[in-house]
């Protein structure tokens, strides 16, 4: 509970972002360093609310006050055990995790909420510096074989779950490296590489194999899965992305957001980059579709490229700047946010459809045409509001609508949900005996921290349906 006053005497206090002016000239992290005594401050504006609705907030069921405490007091390497004890990718979610805690916390009912996402980074950061994350590898094996299906954190999570219970785990990317999309989706300015290349040195290290560059469904067949392995853990994501399919699509200049985000990040990386494949924004006029998070990452890799002017469009209505009534403590509230991005330019459009592209006379998109809308669900045009904007780069990022269906799961005949996503009961397995399915694939587009959540409560299940109990937390 940190300390018994702190809520009252200490306001919360996070780590300021670097420059604009700076930042927006390198991929770097974009957050200042946090000292200790000052994550310490924040530990204890932990109050003893009796009820800890931060445990409900978090989909990891994080013990929250704990770690708080520990921190208040210093006890450093008992706060990563406890932080370890829920989550295995604490450095993740400390940096892309949108902190559902923090809205749930019982301090925010009035005041500025316990920064616990700050705290969860600074732990799993001083942890990594004083040399405490080592591999854990099993004391026995049970020559049980696990193929985990995708190395994003839903697959990462519970490959490192299932090793550690003594299975033989390999793990199949189709990208070159391991993250799925935390490696090719988000920008480095939001968390650099470093972070998933040490996590999957340690899981080498406690007996997890790594296959990349190899799609199932493709490379190797469901049937050969089956074949040699005792459980199969669909862990692909959601993929397929959300289209906008009104005239003027086929033009060129117009991409998903996937196209833009991962040729960038393998740039960054040092891969060398054909030309067909890399999208700049350098010198264009940049519209983004789509107002949510990775639209944002959008914006701030255009900004990176330098691009002449940036827009980003949203159908949905702005949102009021404080707590929507509809959301009330402790939900998630509807409210307004501003990324990092947003605060290094660009304007953002709210009720707003685009009706058309349009072309330049050569095949290329030079713009398109919008019209005004209500709020939803009926999203009614106003007529009169049609506009007319220039652009010679158009993003799409409107989400996602579930897993790629064609290939490995029309191979293993899973059953799908009304939601196009792979169906699987409470124990995550699916319609196939022996075969599961955890995260984006399994619940839709959702967060990183749901997705470590499904991977470790999927490994449960799988290492109960292979050893008859299972001894594993969720």
């Amino acid at each position: 509970m940190g300390k018994i006053t702190g809520f009252m005497e200490i306001a919360r206090e996070v780590p300021s972002r670097r420059p604009v002016t700076e930042r927006v000239n390198d991929w770097f992290e974009i957050y200042q360093p946090f000292p200790d005594e000052k994550v310490k401050a924040q530990g204890a504006r932990c109050m003893d609310c009796g009820l800890p609705f931060c445990h409900t907030g978090c989909p990891l069921n994080n013990l929250i006050p704990d770690w708080n405490d520990l921190v208040y007091q210093h006890r450093w390497r008992e706060a990563i055990r406890q932080l370890h004890a829920t989550n295995n990718f604490p450095e993740f979610t400390g940096r892309v995790c949108p902190a559902p805690c923090e809205a749930a916390c019982v301090l925010g009912i009035n005041e500025p909420p316990v920064a616990i996402k700050t705290i969860e980074r600074a732990i799993i950061d001083h942890a990594w510096d004083h040399g405490w994350i080592v591999p854990e590898p099993p004391p026995a094996k049970t020559g049980k074989r696990v193929a985990v299906v995708g190395s994003g954190p839903a697959g990462l999570a519970a490959a490192q779950q299932l090793a550690r219970a003594g299975h033989d785990v390999t793990v199949f990317e189709k990208a070159d490296r391991i993250g799925g999309l935390l490696r090719y989706g988000i920008p480095d300015f939001k968390m650099e590489k470093h972070h998933i290349d040490r996590r999957s040195a340690q899981m080498e290290a406690e007996g997890v194999t790594f296959r990349t560059s190899c799609h199932v469904g493709v490379d190797v067949t469901a049937k050969e899965l089956r074949k040699n392995f005792d459980a199969i853990l669909l862990a692909g994501g959601a993929e397929q992305p959300r289209d906008l399919v009104i005239p003027g699509r086929e033009l060129r200049g117009i991409h998903f957001a996937m196209d833009f985000l991962p040729p960038n990040n393998k740039r960054n990386a040092g891969d060398a980059i054909p030309e067909h494949q890399w999208i700049s924004a350098a010198g264009k006029h940049v519209i983004i579709i789509g107002g949510g998070d990775t639209g944002a990452d959008c914006l701030g890799t255009s900004h990176r490229h330098n691009a002449a002017s940036v827009r980003q469009f949203e159908i949905m209505p702005m949102p009021p700047s404080q707590r929507a009534g509809s959301t009330p403590w402790p939900l998630w509230p509807l409210m307004l946010r501003e990324e990092s991005s947003h605060e290094e330019g660009g304007e953002r459009h709210w009720s707003i459809m685009t009706t058309r592209f349009f072309d330049d006379g050569q095949g290329n998109v030079a713009g398109l045409e919008t019209i005004e809308v209500g709020p939803p669900p009926t999203f009614e045009k106003r007529e009169g509001s049609e506009q007319r904007f220039d652009a010679d780069l158009i993003l799409l990022a409107m989400g996602f609508t579930g897993p790629v269906r064609n290939g490995l799961l029309e191979q293993l005949g899973v059953h799908l949900d009304g939601r196009g996503n792979v169906g699987a009961g409470p124990g995550f397995e699916t319609s196939v005996e022996g075969v599961f399915a955890a995260g984006d694939m399994r619940r839709g587009q959702s967060l990183v921290v749901w997705a470590i959540a499904e991977g470790r409560r999927a490994a449960r299940g799988i290492d109960e349906f292979l050893m008859g109990e299972t001894r594993l937390p969720e």
